[in-house]
């Protein structure tokens, strides 16, 4: 898909910082003077090598080796728990054409180039002064099953119009450079286990902040299918036979140790079946997803397929395709990376509801801030409240906030948050994670807590 090069130096050095660091197996890198620590700098990432057998997976934090593999095994045998997705929109996606007031004239005055015409996306019915950009027709038809909650205006006080820095507030969950754990990474060190690895995953090839943890391990795989199982020195046709003989080994034994043996067995040959499909891409879908020439369509399948083969997930982190710093040139970039996220999303959705899942997966969709009302030419600059979206058969469906309009702008020429996105994690933690907010969110008591869930 086409991509924008016209974004900012900051947002570039940014990503590279953190992904030449994850690359390298280095955790995530120490920055530059002046910039703010990023979760999770500092933790250590290795490969996860179990008794005999190996699953490509890469594991930052801390816990034994030998445990993980029987941790997942018993994790997943227990009883299914509501899963939250993030999903990041890189770069500051432009909230006045994600829903845009076509009528409002000073929006026409504003944006006499990149103001988008009433007929090319479809009402907003919760405020029919908003139009959905044309390439959110996927999350419009969402929106009138009831599936989508959106967030006009999505923000914190007194923004920060970096995107490091902003971005690191959303990760971290608190408007705090110095904080170097995430949210979703501190939910998990609270409620999580030092055996399940899976508990966190990051969709990537490095760990997506938000889920670094101090205390539990958690874990990063490009995709679902780099699972797989190997043994030292065997492969092919003498590997399988190998494997296959695992089950019977595992039957359960008189004598304690033998036992004990045997039982770490079983739960290998477990966890490997369990695995297998992924192995070469072979899993199956039961909807299909968009053909395009990006990984995120498919790493949302096997995000699914995952879940139908019950493994012991409770917060995933992704990053959606396209760059939002759209300085210039912004149409097109910007309408081709909502296409691609909102019909994979929807695609995703659809798969949930097929295999009979959509109950325990709430899809939360952000990014780092908006942009500036006034047009750029042919683009915008970085502004401070954005559009965020929740979505999710057991999502409320109701705008959280409301849209501030465009004559009330702040001193920066930018939309004023009428929902402050650390409330917005309280209530998932609380309403939907079933945790203490509080042992989370740094202040937590003083941000409302909107209704997100039905």
């Amino acid at each position: 898909m086409a991509r924008s090069c016209h974004h900012c130096d900051e947002f570039s050095r940014a990503s590279l910082m953190r992904r030449s660091a994850a690359e390298a197996g280095r955790g995530l890198p120490a920055i530059e003077p002046g910039m703010p620590l990023p979760a999770g700098t500092g933790l250590d990432r290795r490969s996860f090598v179990t008794r005999t057998f190996g699953l490509a997976l890469s594991v930052y934090g801390l816990g034994k080796l030998g445990l993980f593999e029987e941790g997942i095994a018993r994790a997943a045998s227990g009883p299914a728990q509501p899963v939250l997705v993030s999903v990041f929109l890189p770069g500051g996606a432009d909230a006045l054409s994600v829903l845009y007031p076509a009528l409002d004239p000073t929006y026409l005055k504003l944006r006499p180039t990149l103001a988008l015409d009433p007929a090319a996306g479809p009402v907003f019915t919760e405020d029919t002064r908003l139009h959905w950009h044309p390439s959110l027709q996927p999350f419009a038809t969402l929106h009138g099953e009831g599936k989508v909650s959106v967030l006009p205006a999505v923000g914190y006080t007194h923004p920060d119009q970096s995107h490091f820095t902003s971005r690191h507030f959303w990760e971290v969950g608190a408007t705090n450079a110095r904080l170097t754990s995430g949210w979703m990474g501190r939910y998990l060190d609270h409620a999580g286990t030092m055996d399940n690895p899976l508990q966190g995953l990051s969709l990537d090839y490095q760990l997506q902040p938000s889920l670094a943890s101090t205390k539990v391990p958690v874990a990063s795989v490009a995709s679902p299918e780099e699972y797989s199982f190997y043994a030292p020195g065997v492969w092919g046709d003498v590997e399988q036979r190998m494997l296959d003989a695992l089950r019977p080994l595992g039957a359960r034994r008189k004598d304690p140790f033998l036992n004990q043996a045997a039982k770490a067995t079983a739960q290998s040959d477990r966890l490997r079946r369990q695995l297998a499909p992924f192995a070469g891409n072979g899993y199956g879908t039961p909807v299909p997803y968009p053909d395009v020439d990006d990984s995120f369509p498919h790493q949302l399948a096997g995000l699914a397929a995952m879940l139908a083969a019950n493994l012991p997930l409770r917060c995933v982190a992704i990053t959606a395709p396209g760059e939002y710093d759209t300085h210039s040139d912004q149409p097109q970039p910007l309408a081709d990376g909502l296409d691609v996220t909102a019909r994979s999303l929807l695609a995703f959705q659809r798969d949930l509801e097929a295999r009979g899942l959509a109950n325990r997966v709430l899809t939360l969709v952000w990014s780092e801030f908006g942009r500036r009302a006034e047009e750029n030419d042919s683009g915008t600059d970085h502004g401070a409240a954005g559009t965020g979206f929740l979505i999710g058969t057991r999502a409320r469906g109701k705008m959280v906030g409301e849209f501030p309009g465009v004559d009330n702008l702040d001193d920066d020429g930018n939309l004023r948050a009428t929902a402050d996105f650390r409330g917005v994690y309280c209530s998932l933690i609380e309403q939907w994670l079933g945790a203490d907010a509080k042992a989370v969110i740094p202040g937590a008591g003083s941000f409302s807590r909107p209704a997100l869930v039905k």
